[in-house]
């Protein structure tokens, strides 16, 4: 566990107030950008040289990072990702092939060392994140979507409430044909059972995975 000084190469992986209360810490958030520049300088300048100064401009990837138990625990730029491998805090999982300079590929999934506990935050219950949550299909009818609207199960003139077991994601059609009925009322039987995501890092870690462009599905069953 870590305790005492701050390492600025973990830091820099773990910002914001929640990240900054698993390292046990008080540090102001200017502090941590201070820590991230100069280990950023450091390491990269004396490592990288030039091939650092070639990749500017380009769309580099995003790297997953996995805690010490595999876990996932958070997503960073590349950046600060080879900080991390670089000064031995964390191992290189997955790359993409593309080479930042000679033998050393740009990783895409890397562990930390040192196992770092997370707190526990809730997922805002929102019209993106229900979407998310219901893969941009209809639960009524299957149809899959982007423009889909948000249906309360049991409507909230009956009681229902602002719940993520009591929200769906609905095409406009189903919402209007069930109306301010409950789905057995109006015969539309639901896809699935709603259910509360159970954790904020695997939910979203998932947003990037189910994208397309990165394939982190394998470390994130159950989100």
């Amino acid at each position: 566990m870590i305790s005492g000084q701050i390492d600025s190469s973990i830091v820099i992986i773990l910002q914001g107030k929640d990240f900054l209360k698993a390292l046990g810490c008080g540090v102001k958030q200017a502090e941590v950008r201070t820590a991230d520049n100069i280990a950023d300088a450091d390491v990269l300048n004396a490592r990288a040289g030039e091939s650092i100064a070639n990749t500017r401009g380009q769309v580099l990837p995003k790297v997953l990072v996995l805690n010490a138990s595999y876990e996932p625990l958070n997503i960073c730029s590349w950046r600060r990702a080879i900080v991390l491998v670089l000064k031995g805090k964390a191992e290189q999982i997955e790359h993409n092939g593309k080479l930042l300079y000679a033998d050393f590929p740009l990783p895409t999934v890397i562990r930390l060392r040192s196992y770092v506990k997370i707190p526990y935050k809730e997922i805002t219950l929102s019209r993106r994140n229900v979407l998310h949550r219901d893969s941009y299909t209809c639960q009524y009818c299957g149809d899959r979507r982007h423009d889909l609207t948000i249906d309360h199960i049991v409507p909230r003139s009956k009681g229902g409430e602002d719940s993520w077991e009591n929200v769906v994601a609905a095409c406009l059609k189903c919402n209007v044909k069930k109306g301010d009925r409950t789905p057995r009322q109006a015969s539309m039987p639901l896809m699935t059972n709603p259910r509360r995501p159970h954790s904020h890092v695997y939910f979203e870690i998932s947003k990037h995975s189910t994208s397309g462009e990165y394939h982190w599905q394998k470390y994130i069953v159950g989100a």
